[in-house]
C-alpha cells in the first residue's frame, strides 16, 4: 500500500479515522482549557502541568491490569465507550466550584478508562490495512493527529480567551460525543482478536511475554522514556509564556506533522530505518535554548523544529510490529500506547517539580538534556538494531 488513495478506499479507515480525528480535538481543546483554569486558580506549574498530561500517568495502572482487553474486546463498542466516557469526564470537570482533588479524581478515571483505546484503536488499524499498509495509516493518523492539534490549540485558546475555560470544556464534551457517533455509525460489529475474558491475569502473562524479548524491551524503552521526557518540556508552555502557551503547542504539532508526512509518505523503507537515532536527538536539542529565554518567533520555531523529531515513533512502530506475534498485535501497540503516555505523565509531573524548584525555562532544558542522556545509554546498550531500526524479526516469531 503506497498512497493515500489507497488507503481512504479501505473500508472502515476512513470512520477510524474520523473518530479518532474528532477526539484529539476534544482532548487537545479540553486539555489546554483545564490546564489554563488550574494554573489561573492556583498559580502552579506542577498541577498546571498534572492537569493537563495527568491521565497519562493511570495509563501504567491501566496496562498492569486491563490491557488484555484490548484484544479480548469488540472494537466498535469499546471505542464508543471510551468517547463516551471522556464526554461525561469533561463535563464534569467543566462545573462551577468543583474542588481541585475531584478535579484530579476525575483525570485518574478518565485515564484508567483511556488506557484501553490506544490498543484498541491501533490494533484494530492493523487488522483493516494490509501488513505493508500499517506505516503508512499510522502516520496518516500521526498527521491528522498534528492538524487537530494545531487547529485544537489555536481554537482553545481562542475560546479560552474569549469565553472561559468552562465552557470550553463543554465543547470539548460535546466533541466526544461527536466522535463516539461517528465511530458507532461506521464502524462494523467486529468480533474480538482473542477469544476469552480479559482480566488483570492475562494482561500480566501477556506483557511478561511481550518482555521477555530483549530487542522488544529496547524498543519499548526507546519509544517511552526519550519521547516522554520531551513532552515534559511542553507540559510546561503554559507555564513557560502563559500568553503565548497555544501557539507553542500548535507549533510543536506542525512539526509532528511535518515529520510524518516526510518520515510515513516520502522516505525510502531502506533508508527510513536508519532514521530512528538522529530524530530522537532532534527531539530534544532545540529545548536546550530555551534556558536562553528567546523571543517568542524564535521560541516557536524551535518547538516547531524539535517535534520534527516525533517521527521516530513511526519507525519504532515499524520495528516493534516486525518484532510481534499478529495475535498479539493489539495488547503490544496497547503496552506501547500505555507505556509511552506513562512517561508522558510522569514527565509533565517531574517538569512541574523542577519548575516549582527553580524556574520553567531551566526545567524544560534539564528535561531536554535528560532525553538526550537516556537516546545515548540506549544506543550505547544496543547492539540489538532496535534503536537504529535495522529492520527484520528477532526474538519471537509470528507463528509464537
Amino acid at each position: 500500500m503506497r498512497s493515500y488513495r489507497e488507503l481512504f478506499r479501505t473500508p472502515e479507515f476512513t470512520p477510524l479515522f474520523l473518530g479518532s480525528g474528532a477526539q484529539i480535538a476534544a482532548q487537545t481543546v479540553g486539555g489546554l482549557a483545564l490546564a489554563t483554569q488550574v494554573y489561573r486558580a492556583t498559580g502552579s506549574p506542577l498541577l498546571s502541568a498534572v492537569s493537563m498530561f495527568g491521565p497519562s500517568l493511570a495509563q501504567v495502572v491501566g496496562a498492569t491490569f486491563l490491557l488484555s482487553g484490548a484484544d479480548r474486546l469488540p472494537p466498535r463498542a469499546t471505542l464508543a465507550g471510551i468517547s463516551l466516557a471522556f464526554a461525561a469526564g469533561t463535563a464534569v470537570l467543566a462545573l462551577p466550584g468543583l474542588p481541585l482533588w475531584a478535579v484530579f479524581a476525575v483525570i485518574l478515571v478518565t485515564g484508567l478508562i483511556a488506557s484501553l483505546g490506544g490498543g484498541v484503536r491501533w490494533g484494530l488499524l492493523n487488522e483493516i490495512l494490509a501488513k505493508d499498509g500499517y506505516l503508512l495509516g499510522r502516520s496518516v493518523f500521526n498527521m491528522m493527529s498534528g492538524l487537530m492539534q494545531i487547529a485544537g490549540f489555536a481554537t482553545g485558546g481562542l475560546l479560552v480567551t474569549l469565553l472561559s475555560a468552562r465552557t470550553t470544556l463543554i465543547l470539548s464534551a460535546l466533541l466526544y460525543l461527536v466522535s463516539a457517533l461517528i465511530v458507532r455509525a461506521g464502524l462494523t460489529a467486529r468480533p474480538p482478536r482473542q477469544t476469552g475474558r480479559p482480566s488483570a491475569a492475562q494482561t500480566w502473562r501477556t506483557n511478561a511475554r511481550l518482555w521477555s524479548s530483549r530487542p522488544r524491551r529496547l524498543t519499548y524503552l526507546g519509544l517511552w522514556i526519550p519521547n516522554g521526557l520531551v513532552v515534559g518540556c511542553e507540559s510546561l508552555f503554559v507555564a513557560y509564556d502563559p500568553g503565548a502557551a497555544g501557539t507553542l503547542f500548535a507549533c510543536a504539532a506542525l512539526g509532528m506533522l511535518i515529520g510524518d508526512v516526510t518520515v510515513g509518505r516520502l522516505i525510502r523503507p531502506a533508508r527510513r530505518a536508519r532514521l530512528a537515532a538522529p530524530l530522537l536527538i532532534l527531539l530534544a536539542a532545540p529545548y536546550l535554548v530555551f534556558f536562553l529565554r528567546p523571543p517568542l518567533p524564535v521560541t516557536a520555531l524551535l518547538a516547531t523544529l524539535a517535534s520534527v523529531g516525533f517521527a521516530a515513533g513511526l519507525v519504532q512502530q515499524e520495528q516493534l510490529m516486525a518484532l510481534t506475534p499478529d495475535a498479539l498485535a493489539g495488547h503490544a501497540l496497547g503496552l506501547h500506547s500505555a507505556g509511552m503516555l506513562t512517561f508522558q505523565g510522569v514527565s509533565a509531573a517531574l517538569a512541574g517539580t523542577l519548575a516549582q524548584l527553580t524556574a520553567p525555562a531551566t526545567a524544560v532544558t534539564v528535561m531536554a538534556g535528560a532525553s538526550l542522556l537516556v537516546t545515548g545509554v540506549l544506543l550505547a546498550a544496543g547492539k540489538s538494531p532496535t534503536l537504529v531500526g535495522t529492520p527484520g524479526r528477532q526474538g519471537e516469531s509470528h507463528a509464537a
